[in-house]
């Protein structure tokens, strides 16, 4: 009955700015640990940034250091990832990911297309 829901993906020119949310529903995810993740077509899924609900274990690709960061809004139950600065290269379908030893959830993924 849990779900993660994103959205805030769309169209953006290089250089410009999208932040993507991903909502719990149905249930805390307050044990677990959040993550994003990217897949580009044809190209293999990437870890992208990591949070939890407590602000630590704060994670993010080399590739995207200095350019995204997470954030958290506990009432609201949503995680935030604030991209900065984006380029054609972080063109993919962003997922949402809950982690806790077995248990795991994925969100639906949101678009997020760079123009050059």
């Amino acid at each position: 009955q849990a779900q993660l829901v994103e959205s805030g993906g769309g169209l953006v020119q290089a250089g410009g700015s999208l932040t993507l949310s991903c909502a719990a529903v149905g249930r805390s995810f307050s044990s677990y640990t959040m993550r994003w993740f990217r897949q580009a077509p044809g190209k293999e899924r990437e870890f992208v940034a990591q949070i939890t609900w407590t602000g630590g274990s704060i994670k993010y690709a080399d590739s995207v250091k200095g350019r995204f960061t997470n954030s958290r809004d506990n009432a609201k139950y949503t995680i935030y990832l604030h991209m900065n600065n984006l380029k054609p290269e972080d063109t993919a379908v962003y997922y949402c990911n809950a982690d806790r030893a077995e248990y795991e959830h994925w969100g639906q993924g949101t678009q997020v297309t760079v123009s050059s």
